[in-house]
């Protein structure tokens, strides 16, 4: 768990920054900076990534207890109270602020959604090609040259003219700009575990499902 929300948490903190602003946490769960005005800081989740290294070392306390003990009780194993009693406290503890923090967080959607189209479609390209009999070692040069032009013209795929497409392959047409839409591309991965609606929502039914086991 802690393991978890410590990536959870690194990825929170870069969001936040002025670099991404992908979101923004409320600030019940921020701090402000004592020099400069402008900044919000995360400090709950950096908190949380400090304390995930609290937890992996009372794993490791437990460890180093346990690695030489032959079989049966021994008295070494009093110091293992100490270890699972802190890691239950700091797992309880961060569980406690995460959820909430979550809930009230804002999603600059417009912002991911730009970043998005800065190239993460570029597959989808290539197999558009593929699709139309291309070999896809060709589609790749084709769809790495695309991307190449959209970053010297200040584009991105999905307003790249179609004359600059089909300057490097006839078999590009007007339904190119439907193939590669970002919410194309997040449908078509709808493998178990995937991005589309239809198995996020999938996954969540699964999770739901085996915590209903636990609390039956």
């Amino acid at each position: 768990i802690m393991t978890h929300l410590s990536r959870f948490s690194e990825e929170i903190i870069m969001w936040c920054s002025w670099e991404f602003k992908f979101i923004e946490l409320d600030d019940a769960y921020a701090t402000g900076s004592s020099i400069m005005p402008q900044k919000k800081n995360p400090d709950i989740t950096e908190l949380i990534r400090g304390k995930a290294g609290r937890v992996n070392g009372n794993l490791m306390t437990l460890l180093s207890m346990l690695k030489g003990l032959p079989l049966a009780y021994n008295k070494d194993m009093q110091e293992d109270k100490e270890a699972v009693f802190d890691s239950v406290d700091n797992v309880k503890l961060c569980l406690k602020t995460f959820i909430p923090m979550l809930e009230t967080m804002r999603v600059n959607k417009d912002k991911m959604r730009a970043a998005a189209a800065g190239g993460i479609n570029a597959t989808d390209c290539a197999d558009y090609l593929v699709k139309k009999g291309m070999p896809f070692r060709d589609a790749y040069k084709i769809s790495g040259r695309l991307v190449a032009e959209c970053i010297d013209k200040g584009l991105t795929l999905e307003t790249l003219p179609l004359e600059s497409y089909r300057e490097l392959s006839g078999l590009f047409s007007e339904d190119i700009y439907d193939a590669i839409s970002l919410e194309t591309c997040v449908k078509e991965r709808s493998s178990f575990g995937g991005p589309s609606p239809e198995s996020v929502i999938r996954q969540i039914e699964i999770t739901r499902e085996r915590l209903g086991v636990y609390y039956e």
